[in-house]
């Protein structure tokens, strides 16, 4: 039986074909084209050459770095004002306090460091440095976040042990042991983010393209990446948003009946709503953190177990990540609006602030002293460089004027800088520098 040319030419493997002319006059070196080899799968090009560039629409870009940038900002101007306000207050401050502080120190400078890039990479449409800066981001990142989850899990039991055992641990958790705590809590967290760094786990971009994470799905590919996936979900995760809740839910069933039998018996009312507004503070910062990561962490758990992302659109996993870093912004808000402290020394900052920018200061202090005769000081103080001759040759005329007058030795002058006030009033003989105190 005589086998068709067509035939021959088609049994014959693509290896062989280049070289050889077959019946028909088909050359494979004239047409090259008809033999390349398939360009890869769509699959196989997002592994290899844009696992750096977002799948998302340029619009969706733009909304996303206009989130974190809106995030950074309150972010910085809150743990700013908690910053400024606990350096303020620093002979003050109690030991359990510096807990609050490592937490502000964590949001701030985890916004003026890092975020910053993924905000410049979503106006770009694409990671920008690729490997290096996503190694930097996601080391960086993941070191904040752990510190994060320590201090509050820290908070949670240090405040559990102050409220339901305080005859035996109270001393304990006061002073050097906190600092202690505090660098215990970075160590840890820097030591283990620092393993992908050596094998152990990986940095990859998220599958979105604009943010980097630990490659959840390495859990398939060694033993060492999967048993740092898992250690990293469940001792690192899980453990502590365990001891987050239940410590809180100790502490709130604690002061519940602690302010029943203090209500029962009579005792004021005063302390019961001290208490109450503390422990609602920390059920409120700890509350919230667990919020703003459980979606995340749903996320990245279903992300361990699926080696294909079909159950979920890379667009998916954008409201998580965006979720869980609005975990930055609210604690300060949730110190102003418990903390009557906070507010108080809010408004000395902002009073202090505004009358830098003015012209005038006005400050008012009362001497609680009893062998001070005049209780109230008023300061009028002139920041304006030009209006100083005029001030003091106006002040000399006015007390050479009424030199005549005089009560308990000082002598009686108009206030000085108010068009107002008619009514005498006596001069401090030692007035501050660039500036007129008056006594009333």
């Amino acid at each position: 039986m005589v086998t068709h040319p067509a035939c021959i030419k088609v049994s014959i493997p693509g290896s062989h074909v280049r070289g050889l002319r077959d019946m028909s006059g088909f050359n494979p070196q004239q047409h090259p084209k008809r033999l390349q080899p398939m360009s890869p799968t769509p699959s196989e090009d997002n592994r290899t050459v844009s696992a750096f560039t977002s799948k998302l629409t340029p619009a969706a870009d733009i909304c996303v770095g206009l989130s974190i940038l809106s995030v950074v900002l309150l972010a910085v101007l809150g743990n700013g004002l908690v910053l400024v306000i606990s350096y303020r207050r620093r002979k003050k401050m109690l030991g359990s306090e510096l807990l609050c502080v490592n937490l502000a120190v964590v949001d701030f400078f985890c916004c003026i460091c890092f975020y910053p890039l993924s905000i410049m990479s979503s106006f770009h449409h694409t990671w920008l440095g690729e490997k290096i800066t996503c190694v930097y981001y996601g080391l960086g990142s993941y070191t904040f976040g752990l510190c994060g989850m320590f201090t509050i899990t820290a908070i949670s039991i240090i405040r559990y042990l102050k409220t339901c055992y305080s005859l035996v641990y109270a001393e304990w958790l006061e002073g050097t042991n906190i600092h202690i705590v505090c660098f215990g809590i970075w160590l840890v967290a820097g030591v283990w983010s620092s393993f992908p760094l050596f094998g152990w786990g990986e940095y990859v971009p998220e599958p979105y393209g604009l943010s980097c994470t630990i490659a959840w799905r390495s859990y398939h590919t060694s033993a060492k990446d999967a048993f740092y996936v898992i250690c990293s979900f469940t001792l690192f995760t899980l453990v502590p948003i365990l001891l987050i809740v239940v410590s809180q839910c100790c502490i709130l069933h604690k002061v519940s009946r602690f302010s029943y039998s203090l209500s029962v018996r009579g005792i004021r009312h005063n302390l019961r709503q001290s208490e109450k507004r503390l422990s609602m503070m920390f059920f409120c910062i700890s509350l919230g953190f667990v919020i703003a990561w459980a979606p995340y962490a749903v996320v990245s758990f279903l992300f361990i177990f699926h080696k294909d992302s079909w159950y979920m659109a890379p667009k998916g996993f954008v409201f998580p990540t965006l979720f869980a870093k609005s975990s930055h912004v609210y604690n300060p808000f949730i110190y102003f609006y418990f903390n009557k402290t906070f507010r108080q020394e809010l408004r000395s900052v902002l009073h202090s602030f505004c009358s830098k920018l003015g012209g005038n200061r006005v400050g008012v202090h009362v001497a609680m002293g009893h062998q001070s005769p005049y209780p109230i000081h008023i300061q009028l103080q002139e920041v304006q460089k030009k209006f100083q001759n005029r001030t003091h040759s106006n002040s000399k005329d006015k007390v050479t004027h009424t030199s005549s007058n005089r009560v308990q030795s000082r002598p009686v002058c108009t206030c000085w800088g108010s068009a107002l006030n008619k009514t005498p009033t006596i001069v401090d003989t030692k007035p501050a520098k660039d500036s007129l105190a008056v006594t009333i």
